[in-house]
């Protein structure tokens, strides 16, 4: 027997599904009418009644967040006073040596992994 598809839902749908439940004559006939087994339909009710709209965000997929309110955020530092930004600078500094140390590893990584995949080095012919 060929195994179906795992269907993946939305929150907004599964929030206007728990709305529906709550007026619904039969929950049955709603999963019947959204070709849904009616045991999900418990499930995501049971998940909102415990944890609200976000215990229904899909399993394994990062919550949104909002660039604009980052973006809009003000400076965590005072950029008034020197000593602050002097340490924010040689921080930032660390910060970008590491990244270069990161990106010359990872450009010469196919090298060593070329050199090592056969067990001979590039002489050994």
């Amino acid at each position: 027997m060929p195994r179906r598809k795992r269907r993946s839902f939305t929150q907004a749908f599964k929030e206007s599904v728990v709305a529906r439940m709550a007026s619904a004559e039969s929950i049955r006939g709603l999963a019947a009418e959204l070709n849904v087994d009616s045991r999900i339909l418990y499930h995501w009710r049971d998940r909102f009644q415990t944890g609200g709209v976000e215990a229904l965000r899909r399993v394994g997929r990062p919550a949104r967040i909002d660039t604009a309110k980052i973006e809009a955020s003000p400076s965590p530092i005072d950029i008034t006073d020197p000593g602050e930004a002097q340490r924010r600078i040689g921080e930032l500094e660390r910060k970008i040596g590491q990244q270069q140390l990161d990106l010359d590893f990872f450009r010469a990584a196919p090298a060593f992994a070329g050199a090592g995949s056969c067990g001979m080095s590039g002489n050994d012919a």
